[in-house]
């Protein structure tokens, strides 16, 4: 297993009950490393993870196809887009807003 090159400046600490301590040093052990390299590496992978789903949106091929096709295709505006687009501009003309 590759060891943490990055400087510790930080610390980390957790309550947990005995039970969870021994079955983590126990997967540690499985993997040939200390409870805390086992740890801050769990960590690592499940930070990693959590950020890939919550940031990374993944289309079907459908949804890529129509996509795309949107893009490059884009429909135009709605009658509700013209209003806001007229009212806007009649603000511009009013001073009210400003490029």
């Amino acid at each position: 297993m590759p060891q943490l090159q990055t400087a510790r400046a930080a610390r980390l600490e957790a309550r947990i009950s005995p039970a969870l301590k021994q079955r983590l040093e126990y997967a540690a052990s499985l993997r040939g490393s200390s409870l805390t390299e086992f740890v801050v590496q769990s960590a690592q992978e499940a930070a990693t993870r959590t950020i890939r789903e919550n940031e990374v949106l993944t289309l079907s091929e459908q949804a890529s196809v129509a996509f795309a096709e949107l893009l490059l295709n884009p429909p135009g505006p709605n009658e509700k887009a013209m209003a806001a687009a007229k009212r806007y501009k009649a603000l511009l003309g009013k001073g009210i807003v400003s490029e």
